[in-house]
C-alpha cells in the first residue's frame, strides 16, 4: 500500500477569503480533516472552513484536555498536554502509514506559534508531512487597524502575554513596534506593563481581526475586566529616519 501523508493547511487570520488558493483546494478535496478545539466548542480553525468540506469528509476533532484547574506552567499541565500531542501524533501517523491523506487545519500560519508544531516534531521523521503557509493572525489585525505597523528601520517585537511582567516591560521599552499575543486572561498584566513602559496610550486591542465581529479599540479605553480570548495588542512604529517626499 502506498504511504499516505499529513498536510497542515494554514488558514490565515480568520476571514475565509484570506485562505490561500492551495489551502482552499486541499481543504475542499480532503477525505480526512483534523483540527484542534476545546471540549464542547466548534474550534476556530473548523469555523473558518464552514461550508467548504466535502459531504463525505471524516472529521477528527482533537480536543485539548480539560486543564482549567491546573496552572498552565505547572509540570502536571505540561505532562497532560504532552500526552495529548503524543496520542494524536500516533493516530495521525497510523492513518498516514495506512495510506490515508489527512489534512490538519491550522488558523494563522502553522509555523508561527501554532499548535501543529507539537505534532510536526513528532511526525516529521515518521511520515511525509507537508505544511502550507498561511497569513499570520497578527498581520490580519494590523491591516484591520488601517495603519502600517512598521516604517523604515523600525524594529518589530512579537511578545507573549504569558511572559513575566518585568520581562514584558523590558521588551516594550526598547522596541519601536509591538505585537502582543496570548492576551486573554493575561491582558491586565500586559496593560500594566505597557503603562510602566510609557506605551499604553499608543496601544490598540484588536479582537477577532478580519472576522465579521471584529473590534478595534484603544487599550486604554478597555475595561480592566474585558479580556477577550481571540485578541491581540498592537503598538505601531513611527519610523526612525526621516521620510523624504512622503516615501521611504
Amino acid at each position: 500500500m502506498t504511504a499516505g501523508r499529513i498536510i497542515c493547511a494554514g488558514l490565515g487570520p480568520g476571514d475565509p477569503d484570506l485562505i490561500s488558493v492551495r489551502s482552499d483546494r486541499v481543504v475542499r478535496g480532503a477525505r480526512h480533516v483534523a483540527y484542534f478545539r476545546k471540549p464542547g466548542r466548534q474550534g476556530q480553525a473548523r469555523r473558518i472552513v464552514e461550508g467548504m468540506l466535502a459531504a463525505d469528509a471524516v472529521e477528527h476533532a482533537m480536543e485539548y484536555p480539560v486543564t482549567t484547574e491546573l496552572p498552565f506552567d505547572s509540570a502536571e499541565y505540561n505532562d497532560l498536554l504532552s500526552a495529548f500531542y503524543d496520542d494524536w501524533a500516533g493516530r495521525l501517523r497510523d492513518m498516514a502509514q495506512a495510506g490515508e491523506e489527512v489534512v490538519v487545519l491550522c488558523e494563522g500560519d502553522p509555523f508561527f506559534y501554532g499548535s501543529f508544531m507539537h505534532l510536526y516534531v513528532r511526525l516529521k521523521d515518521a511520515v511525509q508531512v507537508d505544511v502550507i503557509p498561511g497569513i499570520p493572525g497578527m498581520v490580519g489585525c494590523w491591516n484591520a487597524s488601517g495603519q502600517p505597523i512598521t516604517w523604515g528601520d523600525d524594529v518589530l517585537t512579537v511578545l507573549m502575554g504569558t511572559l513575566p511582567e518585568d520581562e514584558l516591560v523590558r521588551h516594550m521599552q526598547v522596541s519601536d513596534a509591538l505585537a502582543i499575543m496570548k492576551t486573554g486572561r493575561n491582558l491586565p498584566r500586559v496593560r500594566r506593563a505597557l503603562e510602566t513602559a510609557g506605551r499604553l496610550e499608543d496601544a490598540w486591542l484588536v479582537e477577532r481581526g478580519t472576522m465579521p465581529n471584529q473590534r478595534l479599540v484603544r487599550l486604554a479605553d478597555v475595561d480592566a475586566a474585558d479580556c477577550p480570548y481571540f485578541a491581540i495588542v498592537l503598538v505601531h512604529g513611527h519610523g526612525r529616519r526621516p521620510v523624504a517626499g512622503g516615501e521611504e
